[in-house]
This record gives structure tokens, sequence and C-alpha cells, in this order.
């Protein structure tokens, strides 16, 4: 579905059903160089169970129009998008930047916040001068080593998309698609620099008013697992580890989607920090 933001166009999925905003709303939200397809599978089950659903194309990414933003300004766009949609109270699901983005949007709705996630998240979320100077230099490169770096498994189990689909061929696939589509810049290193850059968790973490999950990959290369430490002490969040890389939502899409229903269950009434 296609809502207005500041007079642009925000595209966001809604699982395959029409967006019902008198349901429970769930907002998804991708990482660096990505787009709302990254969670598809865990999107159109719950649309279909019960849940107004809304995974987003953040600016500068697949559908959605404007420059791409700081993860500060991105958490601003997400409650306008929120709002745009009638939604009244979320919980809210990011991925790796997304995660971050999904921290500071949750700070921000305050008890509208129903439940947050965090999947392959770190805290400070640091890139080092060699990606960064290699997304300069030979961006494609750069794509090709972050995509053998998140997928720890050429052979993901169904049922996201299902066997017979390559994983690194379809995620570096996506990456690719992504730096083109935006002309203004070099895409990938603007997210990189989104994440390296971020540093509010102090801030945001007193203001976040519901239950915190972080959904890890164990094997995970680009956010490590023992990078969370902060995180774990500033919000006290449940933690689930799963056997993955960083692609957690692509490698094991049912585990990461058994993780949200299960957190989600328990999420029905606002829970004072």
């Amino acid at each position: 579905m296609k809502l207005s933001i500041d007079g642009r166009t925000a595209y966001a999925y809604s699982g395959g059903k029409p967006l019902d905003p008198a349901l429970p709303g769930i907002v998804f939200i991708h990482g660096a160089l990505h787009d709302h397809s990254v969670w598809i599978q865990q999107t159109r089950y719950l649309a279909h169970h019960g849940h107004a659903v809304l995974a987003v194309d953040l600016p500068g990414h697949g559908r959605s129009e404007g420059p791409p933003l700081s993860v500060v300004d991105a958490s601003r766009w997400i409650v306008d998008l929120v709002d745009a949609a009638g939604l009244q109270r979320v919980a809210l699901a990011g991925h790796s930047m997304g995660s971050l983005i999904a921290l500071e949007a949750a700070a921000r709705l305050g008890e509208r916040a129903r439940h947050l996630f965090m999947v392959g998240t770190a805290y400070p979320m640091r890139v080092s001068d060699a990606l960064l100077d290699l997304c300069r230099r030979d961006v494609r490169a750069a794509i090709d080593l972050v995509n053998n770096l998140s997928i720890s498994t050429h052979a993901g189990k169904p049922s996201s998309p299902g066997p017979g689909f390559d994983l690194h061929g379809g995620n570096g696939a996506l990456m690719r698609r992504m730096q083109a589509g935006w002309t203004g810049g070099n895409l990938f290193e603007h997210d990189f620099r989104a994440c390296d850059a971020y540093d509010g968790l102090a801030a945001a973490a007193p203001r976040v008013r519901c239950g915190t999950t972080l959904i890890l990959g164990t094997r995970d290369q680009m956010t490590a697992p023992r990078a969370v430490a902060p995180v774990v002490e500033a919000l006290q969040p449940q933690v689930v580890q799963l056997q993955a890389g960083h692609a957690l939502m692509n490698e094991v899409p049912d585990a990461v989607l058994n993780a949200l229903v299960q957190a989600l269950d328990t999420a029905s009434t606002p829970q004072a920090r």
C-alpha cells in the first residue's frame, strides 16, 4: 500500500491482506540495502493471523520516495507512517540497521509501542574503515563481501521461499537492485554510515515503555551476538539465539516467526518498564 508522508510516497507491504487499523499492528523495518521483501514469510503469516502489518521500504529504498535518512530521522518517518496508516498501537520489528530505527521509533511512540524486536542487532553498530573504503571504491565487491558474510548456509530450509532457491543469489540481487535504484549517491555507503554514526541507545532506552526481544544468529559475522551487551544492559530484553547468520529471516524463517508470535502473544497490553 502507498501512503503520503511530507508530500512523498511511502510504500509498505501489508502481507497480502488489506490493512485493518482495528487489528493489533506490527511494523517491519529492513536493514542496509534491503527493502520490505526480506520479511515476506513473517509478514504474510501475521497478516493472515489477526495483525495489521506494514513492512516498509525506507526512503531511498525500493518504492518509497525521498533521500535515505539517518537512524533518528528514519524513526520519525516510521512514526509518521504509523500515524498515516491510522494505527494506534504497534509492535516494531527491525533487522540490523532497522533494529536501531525500531529502537528509536519505540522510544518516540512510548505507550503506543506494544513490543520491540531487534533482529541481528548490535550496539554500537560500527562499520570498519576498510569496509567503508571498499564501498566507495568498488561497491559491487562490497555487496559480494557483505552478502557472503551475512548468510551462513547455501541451503536454507523451507519455508521462505522454499527448496531450490539460492539465498546468496537472491540477497545479492536485492542489494544490487537497491544500490541501482537510488541515483542520488552511494546508498550502501550511506546506510553503513548511518549505522556507524548512531549513538542514541542511552537516550532512547529509558523512553521504551514496552517489552523487548532480541533475535540473534549464533553464526552472525556482521553483528556478532557478543556485541549486544550494551543493549541487554539498557533494555533487559528476552534474548532468542538461533542457528543462523545475519540473514536470519531467510535462513531460519520459521524460527524467527515463532519468536515473533510467542512474544506478541504476551504483548496485548502495555508493559511498563
